[in-house]
């Protein structure tokens, strides 16, 4: 392994927004990534384990995929689009891995303090989970690469919303964190030449093109923003970002965030370069895509 892989674990509520499938292609396709393993979090995480599961295997890979949280910390109702896993009749043929999410993170960062980053594009109940498990989890992790929050605005954002509790000890934690809001995220758009792009390339391609028309179809649009996919390129590709100095977040009990500078261990993205950033998402999922 060449000293400038990066060692991931990907957090994810895959099967709902199309994001979080697309995050994955991205990863899959990014060879400076050793995708390390995958937990799922939020709802039927079984269901999200096995899609998980089968696109990696679509992509002609393997990967230890674990289901996680179904419940938030107090119990919140779960947003359910319902039509997570549809588009595959034979979801359940896919074997997951055994295990819980939260201590398979709490081994596999202690196992390599400095070493392993965390990408979590869901609710952050696991996340959250393995910091009161483990108090040396916020020390030992690399890094934490969050897709959450809305730091313009009041109306809080759906990941931070869904378990703000969970969020409260995650940015609480002092854990060396990135996050990316929706500020940033609904600057850039996925169309239709985008998802031709990416459904050219093999089975995988095929099926991140299905998934993403459903999602057109339950919003009634023909675009989308790739909020999760930005959020592992704020890792992969800096470049095309900027960055608040360190600082700290709140979260409000609504799951409302602010950024406060000094103080803490946590950026926020604060600039990006949409047309870049949309054709890198789309350079690697064709990149995941076209190794199957």
């Amino acid at each position: 392994m060449s000293s400038s892989t990066m060692r991931v674990i990907f957090d994810t509520d895959i099967g709902s927004d199309v994001d979080d499938a697309l995050a994955l292609a991205v990863l899959l396709g990014s060879p400076e990534v050793d995708l390390v393993g995958c937990t799922t979090v939020y709802g039927d995480t079984l269901l999200r384990a096995r899609l998980a599961k089968r696109l990696v295997r679509l992509a002609n890979r393997s990967l230890t995929v674990i289901p996680g949280a179904a419940k938030t910390m107090t119990d919140r109702p779960v947003w359910w689009a319902g039509h997570e896993g549809r588009l595959f009749t034979d979801l359940e043929t896919e074997a997951v891995d055994s295990g819980d999410a939260a201590a398979y993170l709490v081994d596999q960062v202690s196992r390599a303090p400095g070493q392993v980053d965390v990408v979590a594009v869901g609710p952050l109940t696991n996340l959250a989970n393995a910091l009161t498990a483990s108090p040396s989890f916020a020390r030992d992790v690399r890094h934490l690469w969050i897709m959450g929050g809305r730091f313009n605005d009041p109306e809080p954002e759906h990941n931070l919303r869904c378990d703000p509790e969970a969020a409260a000890i995650v940015f609480g934690s002092g854990a060396p964190i990135t996050v990316t809001g929706l500020e940033i995220t609904t600057t850039v758009r996925m169309d239709a030449a985008d998802v031709a792009a990416v459904a050219g390339a093999g089975a995988l391609g095929e099926a991140l093109k299905a998934e993403i028309e459903q999602w057109w179809r339950f919003w009634n649009e023909e675009w989308n923003s790739p909020h999760d996919p930005i959020t592992v390129l704020s890792m992969l590709a800096p470049d095309l970002f900027g960055f608040s100095p360190e600082g700290r977040v709140e979260v409000g009990a609504d799951g409302s965030s602010t950024f406060v500078p000094g103080g803490g261990r946590t950026r926020v993205t604060v600039s990006g370069s949409p047309e870049p950033i949309a054709q890198e998402i789309v350079r690697r999922i064709v990149a995941a895509a076209a190794k199957a």
